[in-house]
């Protein structure tokens, strides 16, 4: 499998010593100096990051998916598709997937944070009915997603077109299992509406369970298997070792968008942060809150560089000289170093992507890019 951009190629000595990203075709893009509150050396320095050399396509792709679909105004496209990154997160991420799963998983993923957006809206212009119209629509797509691809919500029609592609690429029972993690996402974000509504912020507990289904944990894991070409039995995905990389890849990604989106939320009046959680209910001052998320985040990395080892061993295990068990062993070792990938392309995309630089926007509540008129802003 081509993994796209290799270390040799990362680094440079200019700039300060500043890592440099290469994209396919030789194309050089300084990376973004990290403020030293949110730098994780460790991350920089063993965690090469790399591109599917798909890339370039996929960014015009999902740019013209955008468009078609009518999830951003023309206008809003034109400024800021590009510039928000969506498409270089999945292309770090899902390394060696075939360029038909990789399109299919960036147009979802683009529709994610779409998504992310209209629910935050219609919780700041006191929409309650819109979105339990939108929740209750999104299930039923889900079930049955040919029926909704001309669907007069715009987001209901894209999701539906997204989630059929995904289904093409596995048998019935993952689509199976990716409907049941799916469901629970929108019912994660409907416990997260009410919460934002009566101003409650979760407990820290209480938190972290609901960030592993907003932050949608079991379906970026899912979605490593179309990546592979192989549905994963149970025995393997359940495989202490196996599950718990997959966590700790997850939980890295969820509390570092923390860390670094902190200022967004609290502009925008969220209840929703580990950060925020800590200093209500454990009594830390903001900069506690920042120092306590450092070093969860730190010891995420480090914990995930031992089961990594142990997750490997594991595929060696699985190899038993039979074909099945040189496939399963092959799928693996992917899966694990995909989960390995998240954790650079995670962290440079919260520096390059426009979605966090809060203080460039003229109201820090606001997105720039969010599509207001069409989620029925007046």
């Amino acid at each position: 499998m081509n993994s796209g951009v290799d270390e040799g190629d990362r680094h440079s000595t200019a700039c300060g010593g500043l890592p440099h990203l290469w994209r396919p075709h030789g194309v050089e893009v300084p990376l973004v100096a990290v403020p030293p509150s949110l730098a994780l050396p460790v991350i920089e320095d063993a965690f090469p990051r790399r591109l599917h050399p798909y890339w370039p396509r996929l960014q015009e792709n999902t740019r013209r998916w955008l468009l078609e679909k009518r999830l951003m105004p023309p206008d809003k496209v034109r400024e800021y598709a590009d510039n928000l990154c969506y498409t270089d997160l999945m292309a770090g991420y899902y390394l060696g997937a075939p360029d038909d799963v990789l399109q299919a998983i960036a147009d979802y993923s683009a529709w994610f944070f779409v998504w992310d957006d209209r629910h935050d809206r219609d919780i700041v212009h006191g929409r309650p009915e819109d979105w339990r119209r939108l929740r209750q629509r999104l299930h039923t797509a889900l079930d049955a997603p040919g029926d909704h691809l001309h669907h007069q919500d715009a987001l209901v029609a894209a999701f539906a077109d997204s989630v059929l592609r995904l289904y093409a690429f596995l048998p019935p029972t993952w689509n199976q299992r990716f409907a049941r993690h799916f469901h629970e996402v929108i019912e994660a974000y409907d416990r997260e509406f009410g919460n934002r509504v009566a101003g409650r912020v979760p407990g820290v507990e209480e938190y972290l369970a609901l960030r592993r289904l907003t932050f949608a944990h079991w379906i970026w894991t899912d979605l490593l298997e179309p990546s592979a070409g192989c549905q994963l039995p149970d025995a393997v995905r359940k495989n202490p070792a196996f599950r718990r990389a997959a966590l700790l890849s997850q939980e890295f990604a969820a509390w570092y968008n923390d860390l670094c989106s902190l200022p967004k939320e609290i502009a925008g009046d969220e209840v929703h942060n580990l950060g925020i959680s800590l200093i209500t209910h454990s009594g830390l001052t903001l900069e506690e809150a920042v120092e306590e998320l450092r070093r969860r985040i730190e010891n995420c990395v480090a914990e995930f560089i031992e089961a990594e080892r142990e997750a490997m061993e594991f595929a060696r295990e699985l190899d038993d000289g039979t074909m099945r068990g040189k496939e399963l062993s092959a799928a693996v070792r992917t899966c694990v170093g995909n989960m390995r990938n998240w954790f650079s392309t995670v962290y440079w995309f919260h520096h390059e992507s426009g979605r966090y630089m809060v203080d460039t926007w003229e109201d820090r509540s606001t997105p720039p890019y969010v599509n207001n008129e069409a989620a029925g802003e007046k």
